[in-house]
């Protein structure tokens, strides 16, 4: 006897962009920690800093794009 199958639960709200501008935040603060830290820190967590903070405005961009930012359901 098969068992019943149960209901997928409906999708989750959540605001994208404000999950990527928390992100980005959390990545200049990382950045300006590196920055005070200076030459005690590899140069390589900086640049990795700069990549997170330029990939989360390419992220913000496809989402304009893709009509995300701004639109309120």
């Amino acid at each position: 006897m098969p068992r019943p199958t149960k209901q997928a639960p409906p999708p989750l709200r959540v605001d994208t962009v404000r999950v990527v501008l928390a992100g980005t935040a959390l990545w200049v603060v990382a950045l300006v920690v590196l920055l005070v830290l200076g030459d005690r820190v590899d140069r390589m967590w900086t640049w990795t800093c700069v990549a997170g903070i330029a990939l989360a405005g390419v992220g913000l961009g496809v989402m304009r794009l893709q009509g995300q930012i701004g639109r309120h359901d």
